[in-house]
């Protein structure tokens, strides 16, 4: 189904979707964008490596960012990855060599300190070298700005001047913010020591606020008067949220739930200094399998490696897609979910009315990087030969004998031109799959015994599948696994309760497929061998 421009721009002015809903909100304050283009921008802190967190917000800004653009015709838009690299290193990061070395620059500007990797100038360089890297990796269509460029060149001087001429009304949003101590060492500036090179964190009189000239005491003791300017100082953190926004111009930037107070503190300061704060979403964080707050320390989280080992990279946008502002558990138990949900809505986008369309995760998803054409291209409606949880079941039934040769053998009992040079989507999910049953399956299957009726309608299975047709459709054997299960005389209070028994049984598992599905993929004789070993075990 073709949509007009004008049905898409009609739809989008009324769509319930989180990122037109974001869309509307900034269209309103922006309904013409900005000479040099409406600007989004997410923020990165080059201490770490990136991770699942820094993927989640540049896709969701993205997806706002397209969503603004269908929303005003085509209005131009840019996004900023912007990377704090002047802050100071507060402590040794536990993952990377060199700790040492790393100790004795604390406190000085993360682009000031030698690389514990030697690859690169500074370990900004690096860290920042690996977020192009990320984002390069996922296609996102970003311009990459550095904080230290940006002081070092003067690029923030004219911002600095205004926050050290509004210096009072800063310190009177924050003081109240902080605890006693704090309040005595605060500065909204902080200078860099010309001794040691590290980041003060002193109390700080503006001489000049139009020079730029500030006074302080070094950590020798010395009374020091500098400029500010030029890579000689640099904000506090929610007066460098503030100064940035208006430096740069940003119009639309999201944030964690935990930085809600900073998002507060730092627009009264934009307000200060003569800009406004960006419209924005607060999302929710990402929890465990327990529920609990994910933490770096305890480890409890799930990388977007791990991630991408067991399944793809689709499938992780299409789960965070979902209600941003709803927390979400982050583990590997909801990925074959994920993947195959992925793979479902992507088939419906052909027949979808535009306003399923724009509801639709997987049109937003594919409209959000530069890799792909456009939600409306061709083959957008492509499917998946095999749902990834059937390819799960194969796998976990084909135990220590699966491999991907062997998988693809079974392939060919249920899909046509089962060559994976001709389903490469396919292809890639095999190899996921054996990952996924190898680390979180096997370890988990322990077929049962059938007992009571259970034995009975095993055995009439069996005698079903023997007089079938080896050629016999998916469907026409999910009717004979029914009619069997529907049978009075096998006890069963429901076909839940036949199914169950079958998956516990056959499968080792509590859940499973559509076993018409199965035995069509997995071949009506080795499902007779299942059957007969599961009979065995009575």
């Amino acid at each position: 189904m073709t949509i007009s421009p004008q049905d898409l721009l009609a739809a989008a002015s009324h769509s319930k979707a989180w990122p037109f809903q974001e869309a509307q909100r900034l269209a309103k304050r922006l309904p013409e964008g900005k000479p040099g283009g409406v600007l989004f921008e997410t923020g990165y802190g080059p201490s770490g490596l990136p991770h699942i967190g820094t993927f989640q917000e540049v896709l969701r800004t993205s997806l706002v960012r397209r969503a603004y653009e269908v929303l005003t015709g085509g209005v131009a838009t840019r996004l900023v990855a912007f990377s704090d690299d002047l802050d100071g290193l507060r402590k040794v990061p536990g993952n990377v060599p060199n700790q040492a070395m790393l100790a004795e620059h604390l406190g000085k500007p993360l682009s000031r300190i030698p690389d514990p990797f030697e690859k690169y100038e500074s370990f900004a360089a690096h860290n920042n070298a690996m977020l192009r890297d990320f984002l390069d990796r996922f296609g996102f269509d970003y311009e990459f700005v550095s904080s230290s460029d940006c002081y070092n060149s003067g690029r923030f001087d004219d911002a600095l001047r205004a926050v050290l001429a509004n210096f009072q009304a800063i310190l009177d949003i924050m003081l109240p913010t902080l605890g006693e101590e704090r309040r005595r060492t605060y500065s909204p500036i902080m200078p860099i020591s010309p001794t040691t090179g590290a980041v003060l964190q002193v109390p700080v009189e503006v001489v000049d606020a139009a020079q730029g000239i500030i006074r302080f005491t070094d950590a020798d003791g010395s009374v020091v008067q500098q400029s500010a300017l030029g890579g000689m100082a640099k904000c506090q953190w929610k007066v460098d949220w503030a100064m940035r926004w208006v430096a740069l111009g940003v119009d639309y930037e999201m944030y964690g739930k935990d930085l809600t107070d900073s998002g507060i503190q730092s627009g009264k300061i934009a307000r200060v200094l003569g800009g406004n704060k960006p419209e924005g979403l607060i999302y929710e964080l990402f929890l465990d399998a327990k529920g609990e707050k994910i933490s770096k320390t305890k480890g409890n989280g799930l990388s977007i490696e791990q991630w991408l080992t067991y399944g793809s990279e689709e499938s992780l946008g299409f789960y965070i897609f979902a209600n941003p502002k709803s927390a979400k558990q982050l583990h590997a138990g909801v990925i074959p979910k994920a993947v195959d949900d992925y793979w479902q809505f992507r088939a419906a986008i052909p027949g979808q009315d535009v306003d399923k369309r724009l509801g639709n995760p997987v049109w937003h998803l594919l409209r959000a990087n530069a890799r792909h054409e456009g939600a409306d291209a061709p083959g957008q409606g492509e499917t998946l030969p095999v749902p990834f949880s059937l390819l799960l079941n194969l796998v976990g039934v084909l135990g220590a004998s699966a491999t991907r040769e062997a998988v693809w053998s079974y392939l060919g009992n249920y899909v046509a031109d089962a060559d994976p040079a001709a389903h490469p989507a396919l292809d890639a999910l095999v190899d996921k799959a054996l990952a996924y049953n190898r680390d979180f399956v096997a370890p988990t299957l322990a077929k049962r015994a059938p007992a009571g009726g259970e034995v009975a309608a095993l055995r009439a299975l069996d005698a079903a599948l023997a007089a079938a047709d080896p050629a016999t459709s998916a469907e026409d054997l999910q009717t004979i696994v029914y009619e069997i299960g529907k049978q009075p005389e096998f006890g069963f209070e429901s076909l839940r309760d036949w199914f169950k028994a079958l998956y516990e049984t056959l499968l080792g598992s509590e859940q499973g497929p559509r076993m018409g599905s199965f035995i069509a993929l997995y071949g009506i004789e080795p499902t007779r061998r299942l059957i007969a070993e599961a009979l065995a075990r009575a």
